[in-house]
């Protein structure tokens, strides 16, 4: 790949980038530059705030001066172009000059990354270059359709965190777990912890609570519809652990159709010759107040037509 020269760059902090840590500041804006490399320019002294040197915890602040030096950046291609019929624009669902929800559709990774050319921040930040600021709010799984925060002002990022944190963000999905469900509604406190297998695989598995690395992890799920074989259930998180619902109901005895990860392989098969290609795993409602206006917002995301298709081919539940 080609290179290039850049020359010393003197850059005032907008609102947008204000409280960041410097670090952070120059990963974002020096893409391509190893981390090593950007430590080494802070520790060297050659990044400069306001002429003078910060450390890489600094919080840069309004109006600051930051000399950013020559550096050797991967060439970045000058014409990229969204491929065609990939569009993520006709699935926001709210923008405002603070944050926009994305009805994201199954098959789309959240970050580009692991033989993922594109993922939705960056597909959205080629399709609205006109923001400066847009990052993620939060994570879904590829596989997870539905309803995706993300924020374009950095002031609305660490609010909706602290929201979330408080457990001001209401989420709940809808899962289709294998078996049948008991209950109407049950809490669910099972501890996680997350690893690596062998090939370096994330993996997620539940834990005792005295656990050094537990982290703890509430979801309440509500019964919907009770199918043959299947249980559709409502699943609301009252704590964002990474695949949650999935280990959840995996340990439960109830693992949800088409998960690769956690369901049998054998079954997954099954479903496939029946028409389910994909995790049954769909972000269906989100109810919180604007993280800089306090208006309450709610939207919802209807099941996605294969998934609705599939309910359909199920026979109901005989007691």
């Amino acid at each position: 790949m080609a290179e290039r020269k850049e020359t010393v760059q003197f850059v005032r902090i907008g609102p947008e980038e204000d409280g960041q840590r410097l670090d952070n500041y120059l990963f974002r804006n020096l893409k391509g530059v190893p981390k090593s490399r950007v430590y080494r320019m802070i520790r060297d002294g050659e990044v400069r705030v306001n002429k003078g040197r910060k450390g890489p915890d600094y919080r840069v602040q309004l109006e600051d001066e930051i000399r950013i030096p020559p550096v050797r950046l991967a060439e970045v291609p000058t014409a990229v172009t969204v491929p065609v019929g990939s569009s993520l624009l006709p699935h926001i669902l709210y923008r405002d000059e603070a944050m926009l929800v994305l009805n994201k559709p199954a098959g789309w990774a959240v970050h580009g990354g692991s033989g993922i050319s594109l993922g939705v921040i960056e597909q959205l930040r080629q399709e609205l270059p006109e923001l400066r600021y847009l990052e993620l709010v939060h994570r879904l799984d590829r596989e997870t359709s539905g309803l995706l925060m993300l924020a374009s002002r950095r002031s609305a990022l660490v609010e909706l965190h602290r929201m979330m944190q408080a457990g001001e963000v209401q989420k709940t999905y809808l899962a289709l777990g294998a078996g049948r469900w008991r209950d109407a509604v049950r809490h669910v406190r099972l501890s996680l912890h997350k690893f690596l297998t062998a090939e370096g695989e994330r993996r997620v598995e539940v834990v005792k609570d005295d656990h050094p690395e537990a982290m703890r992890a509430h979801t309440i799920f509500r019964l919907q519809q009770r199918y043959a074989g299947f249980s559709l259930l409502e699943a609301e998180l009252k704590t964002g652990r990474t695949h949650q619902i999935r280990v959840h109901l995996a340990a439960l005895g109830h693992a949800i159709a088409g998960d690769t990860k956690y369901a049998e392989a054998s079954a997954n098969t099954h479903l496939k010759i029946q028409g389910l290609r994909r995790m049954f795993l769909h972000a269906a409602r989100l109810t919180l107040k604007h993280p800089l206006t306090r208006q309450d917002l709610a939207f919802t995301a209807p099941l996605p037509d294969e998934l609705a298709a599939f309910l359909k081919k199920l026979q109901p539940d005989t007691p």
